[in-house]
């Protein structure tokens, strides 16, 4: 097994870097040719999602973190990316059509902030169910494995923020791409477009999942449209982030009180957990951008990304 190991810098939990990693070892494709008795398709997924869960969830009790639950969207998006990974012969937390791991799964429907992990597996010895678990489990395990600095799939894996998985394998040939995306759910936000005009203001509106927690701060972050990456930009390690240009919104001061600048808020936020955020979209320029909910579950904890909408302007 071969382990890129590329930091990824973001604004994080913050605003510090949180290590995610791109994993390469020695993986399915739907519809393929049998080249071997047996071999590990459709009909294997389940079992295999099952095994890697219950190794996830034995991890993190081991390390004191709250269990997951299997997420069906984060598998589909997840299943699509290792998909696209194994039949372009690259392994990237990029797609071939450019986008990264937080816009995939928002424009896919979910509002969960995500972190993922990506492993690849080359010329591996076995295509039999029993053959590609075993390579499946040794992926994983090399990623809980490391040790820091270089433990950004470890971290991924034990962090106590999360509430969900999702597990995507593809296996072409005898390569095997896994990839998993871990989903933080505090949230409820009603729907809404995921395309919009430029310069227009998006009112996003939910509640807290549990009304005890606390909407500490909303960035809207920028980046411009994706271009479609070449196959050797794929094939180079890189970190991924959020991008550095964004735009802070605070909750409304109570009581006609104001922030240090004079100011008094941005957004509603009630003690039942209900918000309603109106984002303005602030650039006259095609792009995507990336509002993203801040948490804390008591007062003393730190703020984590709790929830992510992506919003395209053309």
């Amino acid at each position: 097994m071969r382990l890129a190991e590329t930091p990824i810098a973001r604004r994080s939990f913050l605003k510090t870097a949180v290590p995610c990693f791109a994993f390469t070892a020695g993986l399915i494709v739907r519809s393929q040719t049998l080249i071997e008795r047996g071999q590990f398709g459709e009909n294997d997924l389940g079992s295999a999602r099952a095994q890697l869960l219950d190794l996830v969830n034995s991890e993190r009790s081991s390390a004191g973190a709250t269990r997951l639950e299997l997420d069906d969207l984060a598998c589909k998006v997840a299943d699509k990316h290792a998909l696209d990974m194994v039949k372009g012969d690259f392994l990237s937390h990029w797609g071939s059509d450019g986008q990264k791991p937080y816009q995939r799964y928002s424009f896919a429907g979910g509002s969960d902030a995500t972190r993922e992990n990506v492993s690849a597996a080359e010329h591996i010895a076995s295509v039999t169910p029993k053959g590609v678990n075993a390579d499946l489990r040794d992926m994983h395990m090399a990623m809980h494995a490391e040790t820091p600095p270089n433990d950004g799939h470890r971290r991924a894996i034990l962090a106590p923020q999360y509430t969900h998985v999702g597990f995507g394998i593809a296996l072409k040939g005898h390569s095997l791409r896994l990839a998993e995306i871990y989903l933080a759910r505090y949230l409820e936000i009603r729907p809404v477009a995921r395309q919009a005009p430029r310069k227009a203001t998006i009112v996003l509106t939910g509640h807290l999942l549990n009304a005890k927690h606390f909407l500490h701060e909303v960035d809207v972050f920028y980046e411009p449209l994706p271009n479609t990456p070449d196959a050797v930009w794929l094939r180079t390690p890189r970190p991924y982030s959020l991008p550095d240009e964004y735009v802070a919104l605070r909750p409304k001061a109570p009581g006609g009180a104001t922030y240090g600048d004079g100011s008094t808020g941005d957004y509603e936020w009630s003690r039942n957990g209900k918000f309603r955020v109106p984002a303005k979209l602030y650039k006259d320029a095609p792009g995507i951008y990336t509002i993203v909910f801040w948490i804390r579950r008591v007062p003393t904890d730190t703020a984590f990304p709790a929830a992510e909408i992506c919003i395209r302007c053309e």
